[in-house]
């Protein structure tokens, strides 16, 4: 495992044994931690697969970093919604980098985020879903819907979504992975949505829903 940083992003890059051309997930951590956090659930995803795991841009404190500010208050989070657009920017920036430098299967990624991660998950799906394979969001929230394009709706409904949550979610709660259903229900076509009785967290057994689906969509690539 190699961190790199000479791209937008820094991170780490975990290579399959036959790296030329493998398909790739940038992984993307939650608030608050960094890109050692997903990268140690590759190998147990799906070992044809080269997982590139990305700091967020926003220092917090030592070892601690975030996509955006955010700020807990009594009545929820409050975002910033210009700072979420610039992380945005950045990130769709440092994929079409990783695509240049790695050129992976069909020149495009599978994303996979954890919380603030699966913000940004939806986001650059919204905006640039010709970039991605599919998009795994785990315990997350939508973005404001009124952030997809007209000219992206066609090839978002193409975009296969898996999204897992927490019934005991006390950061964000179930509804939120229930609200993101019932949006994505009417926006694509390849939607599988599940929740699991585990907190703000990956559970060993959302964890193998996740390599299940990883695995059926890296064999269609082939196909």
């Amino acid at each position: 495992m190699l961190q790199r940083k000479h791209l937008t992003l820094t991170y780490l890059d975990h290579a399959p044994h036959e790296a030329e051309n493998a398909p790739l997930m940038i992984m993307l951590h939650g608030y608050g931690s960094n890109e050692k956090d997903l990268i140690q659930l590759g190998p147990m995803l799906d070992e044809r697969v080269r997982y590139i795991s990305a700091r967020a841009p926003h220092s917090l404190d030592f070892g601690m970093f975030g996509w955006f500010p955010i700020e807990f208050t009594a009545n929820g989070i409050i975002v910033d919604y210009d700072a979420a657009e610039e992380a945005r920017r950045q990130l769709i920036t440092f994929i079409g980098e990783i695509i240049a430098e790695y050129r992976p299967q069909g020149n495009r990624v599978f994303l996979m985020g954890f919380s603030q991660g699966s913000v940004m998950s939806y986001l650059t799906a919204f905006e640039r879903p010709e970039l991605l394979h599919g998009v795994i969001a785990c315990s997350g929230q939508l973005p404001r819907q009124d952030s997809i394009p007209e000219n992206s709706k066609h090839a978002l409904r193409q975009l296969p979504f898996l999204v897992v949550h927490g019934v005991f979610d006390d950061v964000l709660p179930v509804g939120k992975g229930a609200e993101s259903n019932r949006f994505l229900k009417s926006m694509v076509a390849d939607l599988t949505y599940r929740e699991f009785p585990m907190a703000h967290e990956i559970s060993p057994a959302a964890l193998k829903l996740v390599s299940e689906w990883l695995q059926e969509r890296v064999a269609r690539l082939d196909g």
